[in-house]
């Protein structure tokens, strides 16, 4: 597992729409370090592969994800961690959690580990 969390954000289904970015309300979407980002996990929405986002660094394109557990109120384990190919973030570049597809009723979590340098 990577060193630690870098973004952690749970929202209602309600506001979670096809194009808004998940993270545009939490202040470590950006930093003035440097950032190494190491994998992902979601979790949430009525369904496993119910919801799904697309990842961004800036202008980098990580994939689309999709939640790997439904039920937002579940424990993340490390069943649900997604590994991502260690990359480096500038400082100042956003990352960006854009959903693709969004959950229907339940809340999703979201959350991005790696280390700020």
């Amino acid at each position: 597992m990577p060193a630690g969390i870098l973004i952690n954000t749970a929202e209602a289904a309600a506001t979670l729409t096809v194009g808004v970015d998940a993270f545009r309300n939490d202040r470590k979407r950006t930093s003035a370090r440097t950032r190494i980002v190491e994998g992902l996990s979601i979790v949430g929405g009525d369904a496993i592969n119910e919801a799904s986002i697309d990842l961004f660094a800036g202008d980098f394109f990580f994939g689309t994800f999709y939640n790997t557990l439904n039920g937002v109120v579940a424990a993340t384990m490390p069943d649900h961690y997604q590994a991502l190919r260690p990359t480096k973030i500038a400082p100042g570049d956003a990352l960006t959690a854009t959903i693709k597809t969004a959950p229907t009723v339940s809340p999703l979590k979201i959350q991005v580990f790696g280390r700020e340098l």
